[in-house]
C-alpha cells in the first residue's frame, strides 16, 4: 500500500493563515501578513517562501530544526521575518512595510519540509489597500439593540413589580392573621391559661 503511505504523509504538513484569508490595510501603513504550519512528525531544513501574485518572491527563509530559529535567505527590503518557530506555534508570518496601493494582492505562504520526502503545502492571503477605512452605518443594529433592550428592561420591570405587589399582599394576609390570633385570647384551650375552655367546667351536680 504504498499510494495510501505518500498520501498519509503528504496531509502531515498543514499551512494555515487563520480564520480569514482576507486583510484590509491603510495605504501607507505596516500590515501583518500572518501564517503558521503545523506537522506530524517534525521537520528539518525547512524551506518556507513567501510569494506576491504567485510569482514574485518576497521572502525566502530555512530553518533547521525546531530547536533553532529561521534564517534568512533573501527578502523584499520592505518584508520583515516577524515570527518564531522554537515556540508553541511554528509561525512564519511577515510584516509588509508602507504598503502602497499597488500592493494589493494574493500573498502565498509555501512550505516545504524535506523530512517528509519534500511535503509541500502552502496558504493564501488576499491584501486589500485603502485610502482610510469606512466606517460602517449601525443605525438599524442600534435600533434593533435599543427595542430589544427596552422589551428586556419592560420584562424586568414588571417582575419586580409583581414581586413588590405580591409581597403587598402576603404581608397584609399575614397581618389578618395576627389579628385572629390575638383576638382569640378566650380559647386557649392548648396552653392552660386563664379563660381557656379546660377551666370552664360545668359545676357538679349536687
Amino acid at each position: 500500500l504504498p499510494g495510501l503511505h505518500i498520501v498519509a504523509i503528504v496531509f502531515a504538513l498543514e499551512v494555515s493563515v487563520g480564520k480569514t484569508n482576507t486583510v484590509m490595510a491603510l495605504n501607507n501603513s505596516d500590515v501583518l501578513l500572518p501564517c503558521t504550519f503545523t506537522t506530524c512528525i517534525g521537520f528539518q531544513d525547512l524551506v518556507f517562501t513567501w510569494y506576491f501574485n504567485s510569482t514574485e518572491l518576497i521572502y525566502h527563509g530555512k530553518i533547521k530544526s525546531k530547536a533553532s530559529e529561521p534564517f534568512l535567505v533573501g527578502r523584499n527590503p520592505r518584508v520583515e521575518f516577524v515570527g518564531s518557530t522554537t515556540g508553541k506555534d511554528n509561525n512564519i508570518s511577515i510584516v509588509l512595510k508602507n504598503v502602497e496601493f499597488s500592493d494589493a494582492g494574493k500573498y502565498t505562504c509555501h512550505v516545504k519540509n524535506p523530512k517528509e520526502k519534500n511535503a509541500q503545502h502552502n496558504a493564501t492571503i488576499f491584501l486589500t489597500v485603502v485610502q482610510k477605512m469606512v466606517e460602517t452605518d449601525n443605525t438599524v443594529t442600534l435600533i434593533i439593540v435599543g427595542v430589544v433592550g427596552g422589551l428586556i428592561g419592560l420584562l424586568i420591570l414588571f417582575m419586580l413589580i409583581k414581586r413588590v405587589v405580591l409581597f403587598i399582599i402576603k404581608k397584609t394576609q399575614d397581618g389578618k392573621k395576627e389579628c385572629l390570633v390575638s383576638s382569640s385570647g378566650n380559647d386557649n384551650t392548648e396552653n392552660g391559661l386563664a379563660g381557656s375552655k379546660a377551666e370552664q367546667k360545668a359545676p357538679p351536680k349536687a
